[in-house]
This record gives structure tokens, C-alpha cells and sequence, in this order.
């Protein structure tokens, strides 16, 4: 039987990666074999593109094709064989990122993201998909009190995340169907108890 396809995704600051960690031993628990993994990264070559995407300037294009360069490695090497076996991905992030941060953030058009969509991952795409949605000055404080540097991406200006943020809504709009938004500013306890019915009912 094959594996399930979960995806977080979300504006930094909103808390996805907390709920990533704890999504996956949670799973663990339940008995399922699970393969933790993100993006970009997720792959030796993926996570030194991870280093050159997160800290160098470069152009916009050459900046898209580099995430889906790291994207399709990454399911060359993991997502599929893992999925083929019967074993459960959970994901840091995966395509719809990228059409919020290069498509929505940095205002590439959507339709040269739709064929590195198709050419990159053909007709994959992930079982499952929490958007962790939150207020952009809310983010911003929760960035700013983890005391760690922010990447290049992190130190964009509100006006960019707030576009992250409405191409992330967009993207929920078009896939209802596996998207599940989640209110980023419930207590963590709150959250968890919503995460674990939707697994409950959806898988």
C-alpha cells in the first residue's frame, strides 16, 4: 500500500515547524513508519542549495528553478521511494511555497511556476496540507523573540509576507480539498487536539 503525502506550510513565524515536529512523532506513536524531511532540502545536494537559496541574492528565476532543482532531487531521492514502500512523509514545506513566496512574495508569474510544477514532480502532490495562517505583525514578534538570525527570506518587510500570506489563502481556495487552514494563534494545546481529529478523520 502506498504511503501518505503530508505537507506544513505557512508564513514564517506562524509556528509550522513546531507542529512538523510534533506531527511526526505523533504519527511514530500510532505505529506508522514515517520519513521527516523540508524544504528546500531534504537531500545532501538539497540542503547545500538550502544554504545558497537561504543566504545569496540572486535573480528571481534562477532563484525558482534552484527550489525546484532541490524539489526534484528531493523526490527523486526520498518523497517516491518512501511513498512507494508504504511509509509516511511528512514535509517542512513543498510546492505550494513556492508559489507563495517566489509566485505571491516575489510576484513570478504563476504560470512559469505551474510548468516546473508539471515538468519537476508529473502528477504528485501531497495527500494532505496544513496551512498554519497568522497575522503578519504576530509573526513577526514570534520571529523576533526566537533570538536566531533571520535568513534572507526572513528579513523581507511586512508588505512582502502579507502577499506571501494571500497566495497561500489563494492556494487553499483552488485545492479545498487538501488544504486544511489553521488558526495559527490557537495555544499549541489547541492546535494539536485540532491536528490530531483532522489525521483521525482524514487518514
Amino acid at each position: 500500500m502506498r504511503g501518505r503525502f503530508i505537507t506544513f506550510e505557512g508564513i514564517d513565524g506562524a509556528g509550522k515547524s513546531t507542529h512538523h515536529t510534533w506531527m511526526v512523532e505523533y504519527l511514530r506513536a500510532k505505529g506508522h513508519d514515517v520519513v521527516s524531511t523540508r524544504e528546500p532540502g531534504g537531500t545532501p545536494l538539497g540542503e547545500k542549495l538550502r544554504g545558497l537559496l537561504l543566504s545569496e541574492s540572486m535573480d528571481l528565476e534562477t532563484e525558482a528553478m534552484l527550489m525546484f532543482a532541490a524539489r526534484r532531487e528531493h523526490i527523486v531521492k526520498v518523497i517516491e521511494p518512501a511513498l512507494a514502500t508504504g511509509q509516511w512523509v511528512v514535509s517542512d514545506r513543498f510546492t505550494d511555497a513556492s508559489f507563495a513566496y517566489q509566485g505571491g512574495g516575489r510576484g513570478l508569474a504563476k504560470t512559469k511556476l505551474q510548468q516546473l510544477e508539471i515538468w519537476v514532480q508529473e502528477d504528485l502532490q501531497p495527500n494532505l496540507t496544513f496551512l498554519f495562517d497568522l497575522d503578519v505583525a504576530t509573526a513577526t514578534k514570534r520571529l523576533q523573540g526566537t533570538g536566531q538570525s533571520a535568513d534572507r527570506f526572513e528579513q523581507e518587510k511586512a508588505d512582502f509576507f502579507e502577499r506571501v500570506r494571500q497566495a497561500y489563502l489563494d492556494r487553499a481556495k483552488e485545492f479545498p480539498l487538501r488544504f486544511r487552514v489553521i488558526d495559527a494563534s490557537l495555544s499549541i494545546a489547541e492546535t494539536h487536539k485540532l491536528l490530531e481529529n483532522i489525521i483521525l478523520s482524514d487518514c
